[in-house]
């Protein structure tokens, strides 16, 4: 299914992508075979968040061809906003859908981040879940700031490339490197080159389900995610009180005969 223009809602100030999984796997793909380049960020609370008092984190979402919402708390800003229909798209279920559906249209995938033991942990996962997915190349960069890590050189007949350095790294990352990956897509999904490889442990459908993925990974990686989420999450609350609160006492139009 070709979608030429998806649906967008504004969330603080971010222009954010409105859809389920299926319409967002769609949109890359067929960004992807036109070679159109670009990027494409995933964002939620703690991305969002930055973007509120980083404006290099702001610029970079801003720059963006399309940012899906990659958090509950997102989506539901979403369907405040209007839109109904709106749900979260996940990074492991966003490229698990791509690679899933590529296969019939022999989409080339790179992957960039994490660590060659994860890497080949991920590309055998892969190999096994979708026979048939074409992998054009995978580097672990190592470490260092977004603009020091220089981008593979051998990205070759990739249609997308697959960036896992974490956020807000990927996000700069992407926006100070997109033009010289051309004509891939560049697409940020953070944790799910572990969430794929089974490097990590997604938390249970039903937690899915219900938008509470965060607390299964703040009870698995507690001393890494408990300063940033009770920031992150305090920052949030009384930032989306003081947006809804705003659109509540905005004054009305008038009404026309």
């Amino acid at each position: 299914m070709a979608v030429s223009s998806p649906p967008w809602s504004e969330v603080l100030g971010i222009r954010t992508f409105v859809g389920d999984l299926d319409l967002a796997a769609d949109a890359l793909i067929d960004r992807a075979l036109e070679g159109r380049g670009g990027y494409v960020c995933l964002c939620n609370v703690h991305t969002l968040m930055l973007a509120q008092s980083d404006e290099a984190v702001r610029a970079a979402l801003a720059n963006a061809a399309i940012v899906l919402p990659d958090g509950a708390p997102v989506a539901w800003l979403q369907r405040r906003g209007g839109h109904e229909t709106a749900t979260r798209v996940g990074g492991a279920d966003l490229m698990a859908a791509v690679v899933d559906r590529g296969r019939h249209q022999e989409l080339r995938h790179f992957f960039f981040g994490s660590t060659q033991p994860n890497l080949a942990r991920l590309l055998s996962a892969l190999e096994v879940r979708y026979p048939g997915v074409e992998v054009a190349g995978a580097v672990a960069p190592g470490f260092g700031s977004a603009a020091a890590i220089a981008p593979p050189l051998d990205v070759g007949s990739a249609h997308i490339l697959w960036c896992g350095l974490g956020a807000p790294k990927q996000e700069l990352w992407m926006q100070h490197w997109v033009r010289a990956l051309e004509p891939a897509l560049v697409v940020g999904v953070g944790a799910a080159f572990d969430f794929l490889s089974g490097t990590k442990q997604r938390a249970p459908l039903w937690m899915q389900r219900h938008g509470l993925e965060w607390l299964h990974r703040l009870g698995t990686e507690p001393r890494r995610l408990g300063g940033r989420y009770a920031a992150t999450n305090c920052r949030f609350v009384a930032t989306t009180a003081a947006e809804l609160a705003k659109r509540l006492w905005a004054p009305k139009p008038p009404l026309r005969d």
